[in-house]
Formats: structure tokens, C-alpha cells, sequence
């Protein structure tokens, strides 16, 4: 009896599972694993979680609350936590930003917080940030599911995320226009999705190690996506279809950061999204040029202007793989010999805020 041809979702589960295993070899010595933006083949039993990657206190309670909350939307209720800086209360009057950060594959909002430390910088700078969190009965791996575009799933957990900024937005003094989103993997693919359906709520975007945004629309086209091999699109744009010319509201400026020996996701679709952003922007390119901040690893900056504003900036970080850059030591999916991503996307945020005073 012939063998019956295995499914694209078992395909690229398994492509993943070898790349991941390669990369585990790679950073082994440094101790920096990368988180997987991997897709499970269908009823396949969970990996276990890296010892690394348990839960544990984004950060210490005297820096601020730790709040826990769900908000149910299209693709059913999903967990989240949101962190509040010291003295801020659900009666404060006073209106503060909000960064919505999420995680990849393979983390938590517990984790995430942990490896990118952005809620110590939050207690500093005086913002919230919304840590949205993926249901594993949605995907095994925790994933967001930002290539499943075919089957809705993509617009509904994007919806859902709007949902869970719309219910913190309702208790504390948010400021409508100063909320950014931000995320690492297939978080970053998400966050991107969601300023692409919703660009009107965000005022800024951070795509760290994430594919590029509506290039996949099924597990099928995920790997390929991936290697940077498929272009970004609009919700609106069918298959096969051109860029449109940016129709307000407009984007939202965006920066990325990704790692140029990056193996699960290639630094190419870094470079697509970037230059497929200005061009809806009507940004152009300026020269590269080389940063390096002491012995962290070097980084090449290329800023895309227009109205005398920087509206995308794509940062290329030299050696860094499919991890957080500057990110907490001994914790999984960090590299801490990179630039301070954190740092480098909220003072992006900032300036963008800064805007709309």
C-alpha cells in the first residue's frame, strides 16, 4: 500500500523541530536558547517547557502592581497581566501611555517580562504595559496564531487582543493616543498584524526576530514566510496583489530589531517588512551606518524618513540569533551581549508619544 503524502502542518512542524534542535546546538555554550516560532502538528504531544523558561516574577512589587485580568473576545477569552507603575491607581486621573507587549513561542507574560525587563523601565518612564497571553488549547506551543490568516483565526486573536487594550483602557487613565504594541517572534508577527487591521489605535510598532506581517496565511506558507522568501500585505490586499498606496489613517512608525545569524527567522524579512513600510509611508532610505555601545554586539542602523521624521528603523544586529537582545542573563530567549532592545523601543515609543502632546 502507497504511503499517504504527510500534511503541510506536519511538514513544518517537523522543519521547525530540526531547526530548533540546531540552534540548541548552537547557543549552547552562551547559554542564550532561542525561542522557536514554530507551528505544532495537530494532536503531537507538547514539548516540555525549558527550565529556563518557568514562571517567575517579572519584578519586584515595590516597583509596582502585578495585576492579573481576562478579556474574551472573537477567538475566546484570554489571560493577561498588566503591570502599573508605583502610585497609579484605577482612580489616578492623570493619563499615561500603554505598550502592549507579546511574547513568542514558548513564553509566558511571566517570561517575557522576565527576559525583557521592560517593567523596570516602565516604574521609571511611568507607563503601563499589557502583557496579552496565548492559550496553549490555542496553540501547543503558546504561539500567536499570526499565520493562520485563511481560517480567521489571525483577525480573531488580533481582535481579542484590542479587546483586552479596550478593558484596561476602560479601568485606568489611558492615553488614546499613546499606546504602542510590541512583540518578540511570533508576537512580533502578531503586534504587526494588529497596528496593519487597527493602525488608527497605535501610535507606534517594535517587531523584534518577527516574520513579516500578512506574508503567511496558513501553516503552509509559514516556513516560507520565515526564511523571508513571502512580502508583507495588508488584511485588504488579496494574494498576489501589488502594495496599495498607504490610505489614512496611515501606519503607524515602526521599528525592528533582528539578528543577523537569526535561524528561525531570517534577517531577510526584517529587511522585506522594512522597506515595504516606508514604501506605504513614503519614506526613503537614508545610508546605513554601524552603532556599538562598548562590548555589546554592533549593530547597523537604517532609518527611513519622510516629513522630516523617521517613520521606520531597521536595526541589524551583528551575531545575535532568534533571541531578545539585551535581555536578562540566564534566562531563556535572552541574549544579554546585545544592544538593550528594551531601551532602544521605548525611547522609540517615546518620541513618537512625544508627538501627540
Amino acid at each position: 500500500m502507497a504511503r499517504r503524502p504527510a500534511s503541510p502542518l506536519l511538514a513544518l512542524a517537523r522543519a521547525y523541530q530540526r531547526q530548533v534542535r540546531a540552534l540548541a546546538r548552537a547557543a549552547r555554550p552562551a547559554r542564550t536558547p532561542a525561542a522557536p516560532l514554530r507551528v505544532p502538528a495537530r494532536k503531537r504531544p507538547q514539548a516540555p517547557k525549558p527550565a529556563a523558561a518557568k514562571r517567575a516574577p517579572p519584578a519586584p512589587a515595590a516597583l509596582g502592581q502585578w495585576l492579573a485580568g481576562i478579556a474574551p473576545g472573537p477567538a475566546g477569552a484570554r489571560r493577561y497581566h498588566l503591570y502599573v507603575p508605583p502610585g497609579v491607581t484605577a482612580a489616578s486621573r492623570m493619563r499615561l501611555p500603554l505598550l502592549v507587549m507579546l511574547h513568542g513561542c514558548g513564553q509566558t507574560g511571566h517570561s517575557f517580562a522576565a527576559s525583557t525587563r521592560m517593567n523596570q523601565r516602565a516604574a521609571r518612564e511611568r507607563f503601563l504595559v499589557l502583557y496579552p497571553e496565548q492559550e496553549r488549547m490555542a496553540n501547543a506551543q503558546g504561539c500567536w496564531n499570526w499565520f493562520e490568516r485563511r481560517s480567521g483565526r489571525a483577525d480573531a486573536e488580533a481582535d481579542t487582543v484590542l479587546a483586552a487594550i479596550d478593558q484596561v483602557a476602560r479601568r485606568y487613565a489611558v492615553h488614546p493616543d499613546r499606546i504602542g504594541v510590541a512583540g518578540m517572534s511570533a508576537g512580533a508577527s502578531m503586534a504587526a498584524w494588529l497596528a496593519l487591521r487597527a493602525p488608527q489605535r497605535f501610535c507606534a510598532l517594535a517587531m523584534h526576530s518577527g516574520a513579516a506581517p500578512g506574508s503567511a496565511d496558513s501553516a503552509a506558507t509559514a516556513l516560507a514566510a520565515m526564511r523571508g522568501d513571502r512580502l508583507p500585505r495588508r488584511p485588504e490586499v488579496a494574494t498576489g496583489a501589488e502594495l496599495p498606496a498607504a490610505a489614512p489613517p496611515m501606519l503607524p512608525p515602526l521599528l525592528l530589531l533582528h539578528g543577523e545569524s537569526d535561524p528561525v527567522v531570517s534577517v531577510r524579512s526584517a529587511q522585506h517588512t522594512a522597506a515595504w513600510w516606508a514604501q506605504a509611508l513614503g519614506a526613503r532610505a537614508g545610508a546605513p551606518r554601524m552603532q556599538q555601545r562598548g562590548a555589546r554586539r554592533t549593530t547597523r542602523l537604517t532609518e527611513f524618513r519622510a516629513r522630516g521624521r523617521v517613520q521606520v528603523a531597521l536595526r541589524e544586529i551583528e551575531g545575535l540569533g532568534h533571541a531578545w537582545s539585551g535581555g536578562a542573563p540566564r534566562v531563556a530567549y535572552s541574549d544579554p551581549t546585545g544592544p538593550d532592545a528594551s531601551a532602544l523601543v521605548w525611547a522609540f515609543m517615546a518620541r513618537q508619544f512625544a508627538g501627540t502632546a
